[in-house]
């Protein structure tokens, strides 16, 4: 028999607090985003003078024609979808064999490994010896440069190896070896299955730091055709910002400031769309793997 409990008023109180504050900050969350957006197809003028609140005035598509103008934008599209994808392949395959091994009981050595992993968290070679090295690889220019150097992060070893510790037990591990399974046949016939989980969440993370990176990119590429997206984004919103010396008038300024509002929403809403597409099919995983992964070990 169901009973159903009556609140008190205490407590319809605190339900209405928290669904107050939960709307407060979901609203903190979407409005900036939605207002990109709307702002992207608005009048720059009418957005500078805070006119534009919650629908687009001065409809305009100006600033992505301009932005898709450029001929240079497909090529960044290309090149940033094979930096995110051998990033992504490069980076899961070495930190989920690593997690998996040092997750391992019986596997030698594995607390000294830990420390030197945990070393470089707080110690890195600098700007200048990593360029050299890239340099003396020769991997300027090319995507090597951008996938091997931050090809694992430790944080992203830590999570998994923890995943595996706490959703692999050791006893299906000895099973599989009582079978006549090998360490590299439990692992890819057993472990892999398991851990779909963590292996979205480390490939969500590699995509987006590949997608959105361009540091990297602006010190080991000089070749233009091999630009990412990104990269060239931020070229075309530096050619558009008006330099005083060169304007002759007034209007001329005014109408170069009014280009660059159009583009600088543009170009957000340009360089996150691919990413706001691939989530939703990655977030069931991405959220369990989340979860489990953080759970201390």
């Amino acid at each position: 028999m169901k009973h159903n409990k009556r609140k008190s008023r205490e407590d319809r109180i605190f339900d209405l607090i928290n669904h107050l504050i939960l709307i407060v900050v979901v609203f903190l969350v979407i409005y900036p985003l939605y207002f990109i957006v709307i702002a992207s197809f608005s009048d720059p003028t009418l957005v500078a003078a805070g006119q534009v609140w919650l629908f687009p005035k001065g409809v305009t598509l100006e600033g992505y024609k301009r932005i898709f103008a450029d001929s240079s934008i497909m090529i960044g599209y290309k090149n940033s979808v094979i930096y995110a994808g051998v990033g992504a392949i490069v980076s899961v395959s070495l930190t989920v064999t690593a997690a998996y091994s040092l997750s391992i009981k019986h596997f030698y050595g594995k607390n000294f490994f830990m420390v030197v992993f945990m070393i470089t968290m707080f110690f890195g070679g600098g700007l200048i010896p990593t360029y050299l090295l890239v340099k003396n690889l020769h991997m300027l220019d090319t995507v090597w440069a951008l996938t091997i150097p931050n090809a694992v992060a430790v944080f992203n070893l830590i999570i998994t190896r923890t995943f595996f510790t706490m959703s692999i037990p050791e006893e299906v591990r000895e099973a599989a070896a009582i079978d006549g399974c090998s360490d590299i046949g439990t692992f890819v016939r057993i472990v892999l299955p398991l851990s779909k989980p963590i292996i979205s969440v480390l490939f969500l993370f590699t995509v987006v730091g590949q997608w959105n990176g361009f540091f990297d990119a602006l010190i080991y590429i000089n070749n233009d055709k091999l630009y990412p997206l990104q990269l060239i984004l931020r070229n075309i919103l530096i050619q558009s910002q008006p330099q005083q010396g060169m304007v002759q008038d007034v209007q001329t300024l005014l109408a170069k400031q009014r280009v660059r509002g159009l583009i600088q929403y543009g170009v957000i809403i340009v360089s996150t769309l691919p990413l706001l597409i691939i989530y939703p099919f990655l977030q069931k995983n991405f959220v369990k793997g989340v979860m489990i992964g953080s759970i201390k070990g």
